[in-house]
């Protein structure tokens, strides 16, 4: 009998406990919000180097190989904060260029005074000379960018090197443009908080003006800590880019693209690193390869060429200046 009792009493404690967890909800998965946080006069500074490997070929002729590395240094510093309102100013600290093509090299760092390839091309090392300095100012509603001034004094600053080159610049640097431009957070600025392996997409158009745009699609996923860096939040992010020709009658290059299809032929997965206690993106890492067929005009000739594009992008945040010390 208290056997019997004893089991009897189990049996309705156990059933007692499945009811009651039975009623409970299971805990919500955690999410983290991606925002972009700034403090009055506490500047920040960034490194950004994008690295281009391109291939082209004529049809019937010889192949071009061309290499680019371009870097920026740039300088962030909060001028006014108010509730969801920053004002920002960017300045561009320095800046250090190498282009390679078929073995004939430029080259310009303002970190160097006498870089050995400045000789190469004086009107391109006067215009990234003329960059450094310049500086836009950048109102944030929240993560998202409102407006960016500074565009005209840079573009005259620019201009005075070749009239040209600023009507081109005129063309590039839209207002969208020029947003993207000045993203602290690389685009990382989803609406809503993110749970663990939560996806989302950000889609978008990339003007070049005269060369014509690229549509541009980058889906994110969230995955939680950094296994290596454990005080980071890791999102992958996989890029896909379709090239558009430009409009006819598109002037500003001694060419002209009249068509073709040049698009990611192989999707490559890209890591961003997030600080949730600073509120920023601490560093990026992408790979984007294009592959396809233009057609191009030269004057009155015309050609179809077959282009390669390999594009490395890394972006590094910190608290002092990236900028090498001069020799």
């Amino acid at each position: 009998m208290p056997r019997t009792r004893l089991a009897v009493l189990a049996a309705l404690a156990f059933g007692l406990v499945s009811l009651t967890a039975a009623g409970q909800q299971p805990p919500a998965a955690e999410k983290q919000k991606f925002d972009t946080r700034f403090e009055k006069d506490k500047s920040f500074y960034q490194k950004l180097t994008t690295s281009v490997t391109q291939n082209l070929k004529v049809a019937g002729g010889s192949e071009v190989p061309l290499k680019h590395d371009l870097t920026f240094y740039f300088k962030w510093t909060p001028v006014s904060v108010d509730k969801d309102k920053a004002v920002v100013k960017q300045t561009i600290e320095g800046v250090k260029f190498k282009l390679d093509i078929a073995g004939q090299t430029v080259e310009y760092d303002s970190a160097d005074p006498n870089p050995a390839g400045a000789a190469g091309n004086p009107g391109l090392t006067e215009f990234f000379k003329n960059l450094v300095g310049s500086e836009l100012t950048v109102t944030f509603k929240g993560s998202a960018i409102e407006k960016v001034d500074g565009r005209d004094e840079m573009l005259r600053k620019l201009g005075t090197i070749n009239p040209q080159i600023e009507q081109l610049l005129k063309q590039i640097l839209t207002d969208e443009a020029l947003k993207e431009m000045t993203d602290p957070a690389a685009g990382l600025t989803p609406p809503a908080e993110k749970a663990v392996n939560e996806s989302w997409e950000k889609k978008s158009t990339l003007s070049l003006g005269p060369i014509g745009s690229y549509d541009r699609t980058m889906t994110y996923t969230y995955k939680g800590k950094d296994t290596e860096k454990k005080d980071l939040e890791r999102v992958e992010v996989k890029p896909s880019l379709q090239y558009k020709p430009p409009a006819a009658g598109a002037q500003g290059l001694p060419f002209a693209v009249k068509g073709g299809k040049f698009e990611t032929k192989e999707v490559k997965q890209g890591v961003i690193l997030y600080d949730a206690k600073k509120g920023r993106v601490e560093s990026v890492r992408i790979n984007i390869v294009l592959n396809g067929d233009l057609d191009v005009t030269i004057g009155s000739a015309e050609a179809k060429v077959n282009l390669m594009q390999d594009q490395k992008t890394e972006l590094d945040t910190s608290d002092t200046t990236l900028m090498p010390k001069k020799p």
